[in-house]
């Protein structure tokens, strides 16, 4: 039975690269197929993708705007992680700043982060600053609330017993509330950098001349090019991934892995 135990393991890891893989094999075969079928004049085959891309990283085109993009990604998502998760921390654990800031950031936190690009445009111009202000906005909100979340449903029998041993209001904030608060903060962070890696494309688009999502729009107004669109829509999905898992790996944390069932 031990000895099942191991082989049993490798086949369930082997399983989680194995079963997405031949997905992905499947969907590249069916859109080869559908594009070689209707002859398509526009809509590239998987070969003609991969063959932009490899144009793009030969000249360095390809590194920039992946640098360019990872750059105001992690700027935007570092001080949203440095602001939300104190003022996180503080709302959750003090009523009275809870109550008077919950509303506000209610209200704000619905807005579209697409919808500050004008402002943002006209109050730091098209450089970097506008986009790094709405990657700020689109990840912060969400780290508030799993933070606020995450103090809120604390299970009492951890401040219980932290009382019954006279702790100081610090000492149970610091050994009690904040390692229970780790996992929220996580899973707020996770949400915060998808939805921040999502408006950086965005912003590009229309307000820049570098990054990702400058590239697909240039790609497309220059000539057509919709292999280096398509190629540029895959490697954002795949950073996109690379992305979330890394955060994922937070989560192996001895701080942290306990809340979790694996």
């Amino acid at each position: 039975m031990q000895r099942d135990r191991p082989v049993s393991a490798a086949r369930a890891r082997l399983g989680k690269i194995v079963l997405p893989m031949i997905v992905i094999l499947v969907v590249i075969a069916v859109w080869w197929i559908v594009v070689v079928q209707t002859e398509s004049a526009i809509f590239p085959t998987p070969w003609q993708v991969v063959a932009g891309a490899v144009e793009l990283a030969r000249d360095g085109t390809l590194w920039e705007h992946i640098g360019a993009s990872l750059f105001r990604v992690g700027v935007g998502f570092g001080l949203a992680a440095i602001v939300a998760v104190p003022l996180g921390l503080w709302m959750g654990w003090v009523r009275g700043a809870y109550i008077t800031l919950n509303p506000l950031f209610q209200m704000l936190r619905p807005i579209s982060p697409i919808a500050w690009i004008p402002l943002a445009i006209l109050w730091f111009g098209v450089g970097d600053v506008s986009p790094v202000f709405l990657i700020f906005l689109s990840s912060v909100f969400p780290m508030i609330v799993q933070t606020i979340s995450g103090v809120h449903t604390i299970e009492r029998r951890y401040l219980w017993a932290a009382a019954n041993f006279g702790v100081s209001r610090y000492t149970l904030f610091r050994r009690v509330v904040i390692p229970a608060v780790l996992p929220q903060v996580i899973v707020g962070m996770r949400i915060g950098l998808g939805v921040a890696w999502l408006v950086v494309v965005a912003a590009e688009m229309i307000a820049l001349r570098s990054g990702l999502g400058y590239l697909i729009i240039d790609s497309r107004n220059a000539g057509n090019r919709y292999d280096l669109v398509i190629a540029g829509m895959i490697i954002i999905g795949v950073i996109g991934l690379m992305l979330d898992g890394a955060m994922r790996l937070l989560e192996r944390l001895k701080s942290v892995r306990w809340r979790y069932v694996r």
